[in-house]
Order: C-alpha cells, then sequence, then structure tokens
C-alpha cells in the first residue's frame, strides 16, 4: 500500500513588493501549520519522504510541522511542485522511488486540489465533495493507493482516507 498525503500550504502574508514565491506565512498560517502538525503525530500520520516546494510559504508550513512529525523523513525541496498543474505533480509522484511508501507533499492551489480530485476514486463522499468544492490553507487529504509503485498511479485510483483542514480541528482559519 501507498500513501499521499497532501499539505496545502498553510496561510501566507502578502507583503507589498515581494514575488509570489517569496511570500511568508502570516501569523495565523503559523498556527495552523503548528496544528496539522501536531494533528500528524497524534494520528501517526509519519512520512518517509516529503517533498516540497520550495517557496517560502511552503519552507516555512514544513518548518512548524516538522518538530512534531517525528522520525528522519528523506525531505526533496521539489521545484516542479510550485504552481504545478495535475501533469506535472503527477510526474513528480510517478518518479517516488518504491522503498517510500508514505509520502507527505507540500504545496499550492489549485493544483493540490485538482490532483486530489483526480486521484480520488473512491471514500467518504463528504470529505470527496469538500475538497471539490474547497481546498483551504493548510488542508491535509490522506489518500491511499493498493499499488505497488508509484509510477502505476493513475486517475481515480486513490481513496480518500481522511480530508482535515485546520477548521475541522477547531482552528478559526479555513482559507
Amino acid at each position: 500500500m501507498r500513501r499521499l498525503l497532501l499539505l496545502r500550504h498553510a496561510k501566507s502574508d502578502r507583503p507589498p513588493g515581494l514575488l509570489d514565491f517569496d511570500r511568508p506565512l502570516a501569523r495565523r498560517g503559523q498556527e495552523a501549520a503548528t496544528l496539522m502538525g501536531k494533528y500528524l503525530k497524534h494520528e501517526k500520520l509519519r512520512p518517509d519522504l516529503v517533498l516540497l516546494s520550495p517557496s517560502k510559504r511552503t519552507e516555512q508550513t514544513w518548518t512548524f510541522v516538522e518538530p512534531h512529525v517525528g522520525g528522519e523523513p528523506e525531505i526533496r525541496r521539489e521545484r516542479r511542485i510550485y504552481e504545478a498543474p495535475v501533469a506535472t505533480l503527477l510526474k513528480v509522484l510517478h518518479a517516488v522511488e518504491p522503498e517510500f511508501h508514505d509520502v507527505l507533499m507540500i504545496g499550492h492551489n489549485p493544483g493540490f486540489e485538482d490532483l486530489a480530485t483526480f486521484l480520488i476514486g473512491h471514500g467518504e463522499r463528504d470529505n470527496v465533495h469538500r475538497i471539490a468544492l474547497k481546498y483551504p490553507t493548510a488542508g491535509l487529504a490522506v489518500i491511499d493507493f493498493a499499488h505497488g509503485k508509484w509510477a502505476e498511479i493513475g486517475a481515480r485510483q486513490g481513496r480518500l482516507e481522511r480530508f482535515v483542514t485546520p477548521k475541522s480541528l477547531g482552528s478559526d482559519e479555513d482559507d
């Protein structure tokens, strides 16, 4: 079994004059990222590989999540994740070596929402619908696959195990 954890970066700030790539997390985003890190720990969702967009807000999201994850996952900064469409995100995922079973990707919308919608074929209907309506900042989709290799993953082959947002965990952030 393979497990993909799709974590959208937490809420970012928009300081004037900064490029989109360089936007930092807002205070609310820091709190939400910490909350999601604690959730991963509590639920024993431990990636063995982290694929990280190199933008400032995704890097900072990981900085707040990492202390709670446990273990020593391999970290890869993957430029192709930044503002990527589904086809590119899928190529990144297909390139993951078979020894990695639990992969955490931290990136952006609309790519993550589109990727989740593309991959999910089964799962709790309300959660599947929630993803299609809105994939908020710091939202986490946990998608399981029966396939033995990442390279074999395709459309509608995943089962949405859960979809968690800061708001569903009691935070006021969900945008």
